[in-house]
């Protein structure tokens, strides 16, 4: 028996939508099943944490600063007169007291025999009034006016003396003469320089300090200095200045160091180390560190809850184990990896470095 076309097409028909439903239905059972098959739990990021408790840290200040010596003078002639002699060479080292230029005499030395005569003259008319009032010849008035002759006269040996000594212009203090500025044959003034002269014993060496550094030193402090040749010293604090600088804002300090062989020079750059103050810190490793919203250097770590904080941290040291900071809690779960993939507030698993939760 031979079908028409038209049945055939419609019996494939049939076919044909009995097979989509049948399709789909499958599919669809497929699909609300799988929620309940591929349904997976919110899992806790892990992060590696290391147990860190603080300890005393001594906090010092290196500072760069140099060599100076500790006082430069400029000598100068106290009274007129032409240079006849300057008896040092630049770069000599002087005694206290030693002449560095010599002026001419002149009349001084004259002007000192004559008010010593008038002295003796003076003291003789005094006996002699002495001898007249014992006998009552001369009255008491009379012999206060000659006591009062003798002082004028003796007054005036001592200026002449000290005219005469100024010609001599003298070193005040133990140095170096850096620089001969009067000559002989020049004519000085009084107030004219003739020498420049430099203490270099103690040697200074001069620092800058921030506003913080400058609250934590004390004068007769003790400081390590270290130059460039090597050479370390050990000098005291001897000046913090009151006010600071008004373009670097920061306040000059100096360090007394022993000279006494002269062998330091001024203008030495000097690496300086000095203890400020004892500190509760913490060494951490430096590739912790982290900036929160605001710029400033932070680290993060796991609180007590197991969510995640973020603190401010100031560095104060380094050494070859990582970087000593101040601010964290005395006690602190820091983290050391998996930090860039937590948020603050964020509950986390801590995975300790050691074997054993302290």
């Amino acid at each position: 028996m031979t079908l028409n076309k038209s049945y055939i097409t419609a019996i494939s028909a049939v076919a044909l939508i009995i097979s989509w439903f049948i399709f789909n239905n499958l599919n669809s059972k497929e699909v609300v099943s799988q929620p309940t098959n591929s349904l997976k739990t919110y899992q806790i990021p892990t992060v590696s944490v290391q147990n860190s408790m603080a300890t005393d840290r001594e906090v010092n200040y290196k500072i760069y600063g140099r060599t100076e010596a500790n006082r430069v003078v400029t000598l100068k002639a106290e009274t007129p007169g032409l240079v006849t002699f300057t008896p040092a060479n630049e770069g000599q080292y002087l005694k206290k007291g030693q002449v560095v230029c010599q002026l001419q005499t002149d009349a001084r030395k004259a002007n000192l025999a004559q008010a010593k005569a008038i002295l003796e003259l003076r003291k003789f008319d005094l006996e002699t009034t002495q001898a007249l009032v014992e006998k009552g010849f001369k009255s008491s008035i009379q012999l206060k006016s000659q006591e009062a002759a003798v002082d004028v006269a003796a007054a005036k040996v001592k200026q002449a003396q000290i005219e005469l000594g100024n010609v001599n212009i003298r070193n005040q203090f133990n140095g170096i003469l850096s620089k001969q500025i009067a000559e002989a044959g020049d004519y000085l003034l009084p107030g004219q320089p003739c020498a420049t002269i430099i203490e270099m014993n103690p040697l200074i060496v001069s620092i800058e300090l921030t506003e913080q550094q400058i609250n934590n030193i004390n004068l007769s402090q003790y400081a390590s200095v270290e130059l460039l040749s090597g050479d370390i010293l050990i000098g005291k604090v001897s000046y913090l200045e009151s006010i600071s600088d008004p373009i670097t804002r920061t306040f000059r300090a100096e360090i007394e160091v022993e000279n006494t062989d002269y062998k330091l020079r001024g203008g030495l750059t000097a690496s300086v180390n000095i203890k400020a103050e004892t500190v509760s810190a913490h060494l951490i490793p430096s590739k912790i560190l982290t900036l929160n919203t605001a710029g400033e250097i932070s680290v993060r770590y796991v609180k007590i809850d197991n969510t995640v904080g973020l603190v401010v941290v100031k560095q104060i040291d380094e050494g070859p184990d990582g970087i000593w900071v101040t601010g964290l809690p005395e006690e602190t779960m820091i983290i050391l990896d998996g930090q860039d993939y937590v948020s603050v507030g964020s509950e986390v698993e801590p995975k300790f470095t050691t074997s054993e939760k302290t």
